[in-house]
């Protein structure tokens, strides 16, 4: 029987989708699902949903929880992780608060910018002590790392564990593909390409239908006013600013346009409120999610854990899929986030990137990438900066590191000078305090 830990399984719609997907998988489908969490109450729930879905499917599996996470991880043959180091409240409200006092405007926040690098500093610890645990209770054992900031995790686990086996997955190239395809009324299974880059900042390299470029469609249907069409995946957040990137860089980039928004000097800055609204930038949306999330979850659960059966669908992230292929032998390809050891030449060695990667029973393998323009290098380029002196930081327990990771950030260096920088990161290290390791005590304000 394989043995999938689930770490953060108390994200029970995320947990949902990926046990669902397994009970779906013939090789899977008798698995036991190690469901940990440090809340109870949301652990439980996850639990309901779980053995509903067995119930549902028919299928041998088993489900035990745990607050303990040694005890989810013995002898597991897969971990997965997904969960939020300080939540909502307070962390995600203080990464918002604090950078507005100084008239930085954020979206996500979860990936790179002032925001991404608090999460990474408190997100990297828990999971080296994830890595720790395995390599003491499950050795042998696949870590699928489902959590943001993306790049700095897999970066530092790396740097860290190298000898943990362990990818990066994200959904943005698979929610990319859906958006295109819903733009150009074609079939998304229809759709061929090929994508390379760092997660979230990755580009379609290759995009074809029948083996048509779909490149000029896209560029005249923008020009048109055609396209974009009304978002299918976020309603709220009008997806122009890929399309005005691609229009000056010439190729589409993997993650939305309210994540891209925040990750370049060129739609948020001070006084140009016609950009805001030229390119429908969501500010705030993702403490707007978090709210509306929590409200429709208070809904959801109630249906969803009151013993009755639940329907299983399969979902379209690459978790069930890539287990199977390592189980099975079967060869698989997912778009998966490991440490550059040569797939990207163009990029630094060592630094996370997301490249296509072939999967069967010798693991996750990365497939070589050359032929990326230089534009794009660029801009990744400018991402990896404060990747690298993000991990160089939580590596070397050096706080200046933090101060100058933000100070490379392109959107805060394009709204901020270097002394509010450094003043802003002071505080927000200040308020972090009770979540973040001990050695980062903010530098004195200039």
């Amino acid at each position: 029987m394989t043995k999938i830990a689930f770490v953060g399984a108390g994200s029970t719609i995320f947990m949902q989708n990926i046990v669902g997907d397994a009970l779906l998988t013939p090789s899977l489908s008798d698995s036991h699902f190690a469901l940990m969490d440090i809340d109870p109450e949301r652990l439980a729930e996850s639990e309901a949903v779980a053995k509903a879905m067995i119930r549902s499917v028919g299928t041998g599996a088993t489900v035990t929880t745990h607050t303990d996470r040694r005890a989810a991880l013995d002898g597991a043959d897969f971990v997965i992780t997904a969960f939020q180091v300080g939540g909502y409240n307070p962390c995600t409200v203080t990464d918002f608060e604090i950078p507005k006092q100084y008239g930085l405007r954020q979206t996500i926040a979860d990936t790179l910018g002032v925001g991404g690098i608090m999460r990474g500093l408190r997100t990297v610890p828990v999971l080296w002590g994830v890595a720790q645990d395995m390599m003491q209770l499950c050795p042998n054992a696949t870590l699928l790392q489902y959590v943001n900031p993306m790049a700095i995790n897999t970066w530092a686990l790396a740097e860290q564990f190298p000898a943990l086996k362990h990818v990066g997955l994200c959904h943005s190239v698979q929610n990319t593909v859906e958006e295109l395809a819903h733009d150009l009324d074609l079939p998304k299974q229809e759709i061929r390409y090929k994508v390379a880059g760092v997660n979230h900042v990755a580009f379609f390299l290759r995009l074809e239908h029948e083996g048509r470029d779909l490149y000029p469609a896209l560029r005249q249907g923008y020009a048109g006013g055609r396209i974009p069409k009304a978002p299918l995946l976020m309603p709220r957040c009008p997806n122009k600013v890929r399309y005005e990137v691609m229009d000056h860089l010439g190729y589409f980039c993997t993650e939305s346009s309210e994540h891209l928004a925040e990750y370049v000097p060129w739609f948020i800055k001070e006084g140009r409120h016609d950009l805001i609204d030229q390119f429908g930038i969501p500010l705030d949306e993702y403490p707007t999610r978090c709210v509306e999330q929590v409200a429709n979850w208070k809904e959801q659960a109630k249906t969803l854990t009151d013993g009755r059966n639940i329907e299983v669908k399969r979902s379209h992230e690459f978790a069930a899929d890539l287990m199977n292929a390592i189980v099975t032998d079967t060869p698989y390809v997912a778009y998966g986030n490991l440490p550059n050891t040569g797939q990207i030449p163009q990029l630094p060695f060592g630094a996370a990137v997301e490249t296509p990667c072939l999967v069967d029973s010798n693991g996750v393998q990365p497939s070589v990438v050359t032929d990326i323009p230089p534009q794009l290098i660029a801009l990744m380029r400018t991402q990896i900066n404060v990747q690298e002196l993000t991990v160089r930081a939580l590596v070397e327990q050096n706080p200046e590191f933090i101060y100058h990771a933000a100070m490379m950030d392109p959107h805060t260096a394009a709204e901020l000078d270097l002394r509010q920088i450094r003043n802003l990161v002071s505080d927000l290290l200040t308020a972090h305090t009770d979540w973040l390791p001990d050695w980062c005590q903010p530098a004195k304000a200039a």
